[in-house]
């Protein structure tokens, strides 16, 4: 499908109304932290949500709700107060390849990152380079596993630096930078803005993107990802990642 850059930023725009809508919640994992006001709160259950984002959407909502539960609904709290005691019914806890103990491990980390770090938006936008927070990524998963931790853990944080495209990271800072007056993003991290996200890039995305001429890579690695961004930040530079919303829209309600 050949369009005119015109016709192209046209029909995506129209693509991008479509589905950044409350009405997308209904099936989307970021529901889970808009059961929360308080923006801790948002952001660690965000957080939880998206390191577990693959797969079959309703089973990730599912599990995300499971460990919501177990947090006894007060994720920063509990972050913040649990006794080691109060670890052991994460063991239970399992979405795929990530288990209980990497609950557990993803829990003091958290901890650590907020007792030592200022919090989850400090430290992302501390690292943060004026048009990509990849380096950023790559800084805040060396900080998050700086203690103790099982090594199988660190799988589930991508590092854009050893060439991932760091989907479910990239997904969750849309979810927590970038404010859509539309109810589906949240824009509490102010001291970010959505000019320096990147598109979430998936098998579906990728696929959409290559067939309007967005992509010409095949792989969907980190290289990839900044041909993406490249493309879509000359459809609009402040707002590149909105995009993200028809490319996922197209491919997964219209299979495009």
């Amino acid at each position: 499908m050949k369009l005119k850059k015109s016709e192209l930023k046209e029909f995506l725009d129209s693509k991008v109304d479509l589905y950044n809508n409350p009405k997308f919640l209904d099936s989307d994992p970021i529901q889970i932290p808009h059961q929360f006001s308080k923006k801790e709160d948002i952001e660690i259950s965000g957080f939880l949500t998206a390191t577990i984002a693959w797969g079959n959407r309703k089973s990730i909502i599912n599990n995300a709700q499971k460990m919501m539960l177990l947090l006894d609904n007060a994720p920063y709290d509990f972050v913040i107060n649990h006794k080691s005691t109060d670890l052991d019914r994460l063991e239970t806890f399992v979405h795929r390849t990530f288990n209980g103990q990497d609950f557990i491990q993803f829990i003091k980390c958290l901890n650590h990152i907020y007792t030592h770090h200022g919090g989850l938006e400090h430290i992302f936008a501390k690292n943060a380079e004026k048009e990509s927070l990849q380096r950023s990524i790559h800084k805040f998963k060396s900080a998050f596993f700086e203690i103790d931790h099982l090594k199988r853990s660190t799988k589930h944080v991508s590092d854009p630096l050893k060439n991932s495209a760091a989907k479910r990271i990239n997904m969750y800072l849309r979810w927590m930078v970038r404010n859509d007056n539309a109810g589906v993003d949240f824009g509490i991290w102010k001291s970010l803005s959505p000019s320096q996200l990147s598109c979430p890039l998936d098998v579906h995305s990728g696929n959409v993107a290559r067939k309007l001429g967005l992509l010409k890579r095949k792989q969907n690695d980190a290289k990839t990802l900044q041909e993406l961004d490249k493309t879509l930040r000359r459809l609009d530079s402040l707002d590149p990642v909105k995009y993200d919303f028809a490319l996922f829209g197209l491919g997964v309600f219209e299979g495009f």
